[in-house]
């Protein structure tokens, strides 16, 4: 996902002379292109993730359209202040976009984990809180959100994360896609995790059970259209998944909509993430999924058991 970006920053810095790219000291060759075609619109702002998140606030008051990438919780944990009042208080027009999200730093251990960061950022008001699931999804989030008048925060997994496909073509800010139709059961995710879905459904169908999985999007705003239509669909079964920590991400969003939506229908819904604890057994992303039972065999039995 992240050469996706790269590309598509490449591409955007050369049709917008007020588009301008601050990075946290990671990903320097990854920009190379950028940085040999419009040299003036690149900053390096070093290991000062809060004094960098200050500049871009700056930056999007006075015209500009920054966008910051730097790893996942150096661009949120590191500078929250910064994020709720320079630029969400302010309404500046910064993106934010963290790479390495959830787990795809799991071998370095928590301080590379990202399992905190939607719920952080969905409570603060004026920001959007995106989790595409591919680099088709992140690359129509980016172009949205660097022409939105609000604030965006984009988290983005690693590098190697597969093209997911669709089943229709609802791509942007606040909408959700299915990738796999199914009945009964169905399967609300964000973020790259969705490919383990995806394997758990095929695996799922040889028991006699259509799993319907889509990606959310993000987290904030919801497509709540999609989520009523899923419930004039009948689906009364729902599992939410997301590489992220199971307390205010997408299961506590939706959660929290069915709720205050005082929809009449019975939903019996089942959350899948990362449980509330720091994680000190290191292995690399997949070892950990698997014992986390978020893989998709974990995914699969844990379906298999509602």
């Amino acid at each position: 996902m992240r050469d996706a970006f790269a590309k598509e920053m490449k591409s955007i810095v050369e049709k917008k002379d007020n588009v301008v790219l601050l990075s946290g000291d990671i990903g320097n060759r990854m920009f190379d292109g950028l940085k040999n075609s419009r040299p003036e619109q690149f900053i390096n702002c070093g290991i000062a993730e809060a004094n960098m998140m200050s500049m871009a606030a700056g930056m999007g008051l006075s015209g500009m359209r920054p966008v910051i990438y730097t790893i996942t919780p150096f661009t949120t944990l590191r500078c929250l202040e910064q994020i709720r009042i320079g630029v969400a208080y302010h309404q500046s027009p910064v993106v934010i976009v963290g790479t390495g999200s959830g787990l795809s730093y799991s071998e370095l251990g928590p301080t590379h984990h990202s399992l905190e960061d939607m719920a952080l950022i969905r409570t603060i008001p004026n920001i959007n809180v995106l989790a595409p699931a591919d680099k088709v999804e992140l690359v129509f989030q980016l172009r949205e959100a660097i022409e939105s008048p609000i604030p965006t925060y984009i988290r983005i997994g690693k590098k190697g994360e597969p093209n997911l496909g669709k089943l229709n073509n609802n791509y942007g800010i606040g909408k959700a896609n299915i990738l796999r139709d199914g009945k009964k059961y169905l399967l609300l995710g964000v973020g790259p995790i969705i490919g383990e879905a995806l394997k758990a459904s095929e695996m799922l169908e040889l028991e006699g059970i259509n799993l319907r999985v889509a990606s959310m999007g993000g987290v904030s705003p919801l497509d709540v259209n999609f989520l009523s239509e899923m419930i004039s669909e009948n689906f009364t079964n729902w599992i939410t998944l997301e590489e992220h920590g199971i307390v205010g991400g997408l299961g506590s969003s939706i959660i929290e909509w069915l709720y205050d939506s005082n929809n009449s229908k019975i939903i019996n819904l089942k959350r899948l993430g990362v449980p509330k604890q720091f994680i000190n057994k290191l292995g690399n992303q997949e070892y950990t999924r698997n014992q986390l039972g978020l893989d998709s065999i974990g995914i699969k039995k844990q379906i298999l058991e509602l």
